[in-house]
C-alpha cells in the first residue's frame, strides 16, 4: 500500500516528471486500443486512469504502469463486435473478480515456473510488438513525421548521456511540440486520433441484463482476459524486478489488477493489464515509487477533463519516437549473444516464445514456453541407471539411480530388469531413486505382477515414507522391506 509515512521525498521530482512523460505516452495507446475494439477513445482513457490509479496504490510493484493493452483488446474484439460495449463491461467486471480470486488463492507465485528463456522470448517478442504497433501512425504520413521521429529518438538516446535532471522523453515532447506548433509543421497530432475531451468517469451498472445467458456468453472471454492480463502483468513485474534489483509481490499484483478491472467495468472502462513499454519509460525516466504511477494516472484524467486542447497539439511522431526507443530498450540484446552459448533446447524455447508473441498471442506464447520446458525437463530426467549385485543367499539386488515417474516408467518396465533369468528372490534398492507419481507406482505394480506370475518374489528396499504411502494406497502386488535389521525403510530421504 502507498502511505505518505513511508514515502521517500527525495525522489519526488523524478516521480512527478516521469509520471508526466508516461501520462502523455499513454494517450495515443489508450485511444488506439479503444478504436481497435470499436469504442470511443474515452473508454481507453478511462481504463488507463482507473486501472492505473488502483494498481499505483495497491499493486505489487511500485512504479509499474497499467492500462489498456493490445493483448487484452485482441481477446475482447469479438465480444465487442457481436454484443457491444455493455457486455464487454460485464466481462471486465467478471475478469477482475477472477483475478482477485487468483490473487487471494496465492497462485501468482506460479509465475516462477516460467523459465528464463521464455521470459527472454516474451520480452523480445513484446519489444517487436511495441515497435510494430507504431506503424499504424505512419499511414498517409509525410516527410516531417519521419524527421520528427528521428529527432525524438536522437534526443532520447543522447540527452541521458549528458544529464538526467529532466527525463529525455519530456524534453522531446515539450521542445518538438513547440517547434511543430510555432513553425506550423504539417504533421499528425494527438487530436487527429479522436476527441479526448470529456469529464470524470461516473459509476454505473452496465446496461445489459446480467442473467445466466449473459454469464455464459462472457465467461469464456473473462477467463481468457484474466489469464492473459495476469501473465502479462506478472511477467512485466519480473522484468522490472530484474531491472531494479527489488522483488515485487505477484499475489498482490493479481489482486490489484482484479480490483482495478472490476472498477473499470463499473466506470465505463474495458479490461486492461500492466504495460511493459510505459513501465520501462517510467523506470528509465526516474519513476521508482508509487507516486510516479499515481501521478501518471491523475495527469491523464486531467488531460481529458481540462487540458485536452493542449495535449491535442502534441505531434504523434514524438510519441512514436519515444515508443521506438522503449522498444529498443525493452529488447534483451544480451539474449542474442547467449543464443550461441545456451543449450539448444533453451534457444528453441526463446525463439519459439518470441515468434508466437509477435504473430499470435502472449498467453499462448508463454504457455507454449512452459510446456516445452516441462517436456524437455521430463525428457532429460527420464533416465534410470542401475547397478546389480548378488547377495550371499543368492538374492539379486538392483540399485537404481534416477527418478521413477511417467517419463521413466517405460524404461523401468522394459529395459532395467532381466525378469526371466533373475533368481527366485529379487530386491530393488531405492536409496538413490524416488517414486514421483502414480505412473511410477503403476510401473512397480506391473513389474511385481510379472515376477509373481513366474513364481518369483520381488521386494522394495529403502523406500521413503511418501513412496511407501503411495504404494499402500495404489499398489496391489508390491511389498517392501520393513523388518530387515540391515535394510530398514529410510525415514528422512
Amino acid at each position: 500500500m502507498f502511505t505518505l509515512r513511508n514515502y521517500d521525498t527525495s525522489n519526488t521530482k523524478n516521480d512527478l516528471l516521469s509520471g508526466t512523460v508516461v501520462a502523455v505516452a499513454l494517450v495515443p495507446e489508450a485511444i488506439a486500443f479503444a478504436l481497435v475494439a470499436g469504442f470511443s477513445p474515452l473508454v481507453g482513457l478511462y481504463t488507463a486512469f482507473i486501472l492505473g490509479l488502483v494498481t499505483a496504490f495497491v499493486g505489487g510493484k511500485p512504479g509499474m504502469i497499467s492500462g489498456a493493452t493490445g493483448s487484452m483488446v485482441v481477446v475482447m474484439v469479438s465480444l465487442a463486435q457481436t454484443h457491444g460495449l455493455e457486455y464487454v463491461l460485464w466481462a471486465t467486471i467478471l475478469t477482475g473478480l477472477i483475478q482477485i480470486a487468483i490473487g487471494v488463492a496465492k497462485l501468482g507465485k506460479f509465475i516462477r515456473f516460467v523459465p528464463q528463456p521464455a521470459i527472454f522470448g516474451f520480452v523480445n517478442g513484446l519489444a517487436v510488438v511495441i515497435a510494430m504497433s507504431q506503424f499504424q501512425f505512419f499511414k498517409d504520413a509525410n516527410l516531417s513525421m519521419y524527421i520528427l521521429v528521428i529527432i525524438t529518438m536522437l534526443i532520447m538516446y543522447f540527452l541521458p548521456k549528458k544529464t538526467k535532471v529532466v527525463p529525455a522523453g519530456l524534453v522531446a515532447i515539450i521542445a518538438l511540440t513547440l517547434v511543430a506548433y510555432f513553425l506550423h509543421v504539417d504533421t499528425k497530432t494527438v487530436s487527429d486520433l479522436g476527441n479526448i475531451s470529456g469529464g470524470l468517469p461516473k459509476f454505473s451498472i452496465p446496461n445489459a441484463p446480467f442473467n445466466l445467458d449473459t454469464f455464459i456468453t462472457i465467461l469464456p472471454y473473462s477467463i481468457i482476459l484474466a489469464l492473459v492480463g495476469l501473465i502479462e502483468s506478472l511477467l512485466t513485474l519480473s522484468v522490472l524486478d530484474e531491472m531494479s534489483g527489488k522483488r515485487g509481490s505477484g499475489n498482490k499484483e493479481c489482486i490489484a489488477q482484479g480490483v482495478g478491472n472490476t472498477a473499470c467495468g463499473f466506470f465505463g472502462g474495458m479490461a486492461g493489464c500492466a504495460m511493459i513499454g510505459q513501465s520501462i519509460i517510467n523506470f528509465t525516466s526516474g519513476g521508482l515509487t508509487r507516486l510516479s504511477s499515481a501521478a501518471a494516472a491523475i495527469l491523464l484524467i486531467t488531460f481529458v477533463v481540462s487540458l485536452s486542447d493542449i495535449i491535442g497539439i502534441i505531434p504523434i511522431a514524438v510519441l512514436v519516437g519515444i515508443m521506438f526507443m522503449v522498444s529498443i530498450e525493452t529488447f534483451e540484446w544480451a539474449s542474442v549473444d547467449r543464443l550461441k552459448k545456451m543449450p539448444k533446447t533453451d534457444a528453441f524455447i526463446l525463439l519459439t516464445v518470441t515468434i508466437i508473441t509477435i504473430f499470435e498471442d502472449l498467453a499462448i506464447a508463454v504457455i507454449a514456453g512452459v510446456i516445452i520446458s516441462a517436456l524437455v525437463f521430463a525428457y532429460q530426467q527420464a533416465r534410470l541407471t542401475k547397478r546389480v549385485k548378488i547377495e550371499e543367499d543368492g538374492t539379486k539386488v538392483y540399485e537404481l539411480n534416477g527418478p521413477l515417474f511417467f517419463g521413466s516408467a517405460t524404461q523401468f518396465l522394459n529395459d532395467i530388469f532381466d525378469i526371466k533369468d533373475d533368481p527366485k528372490n529379487v530386491v530393488i534398492d531405492f536409496t538413490n531413486t524416488r517414486v514421483m507419481d502414480s505412473s511410477g507406482v503403476e510401473a512397480i505394480d506391473k513389474l511385481t505382477k510379472k515376477y509373481t506370475q513366474l513364481g518369483k518374489k520381488l521386494k522394495l528396499r529403502h523406500l521413503s515414507d511418501d513412496c511407501i504411502e503411495a504404494l499402500q494406497n495404489a499398489g496391489k502386488f508390491c511389498t517392501h522391506e520393513v523388518d530387515n535389521p540391515t535394510y530398514k525403510v529410510v525415514r528422512d530421504y
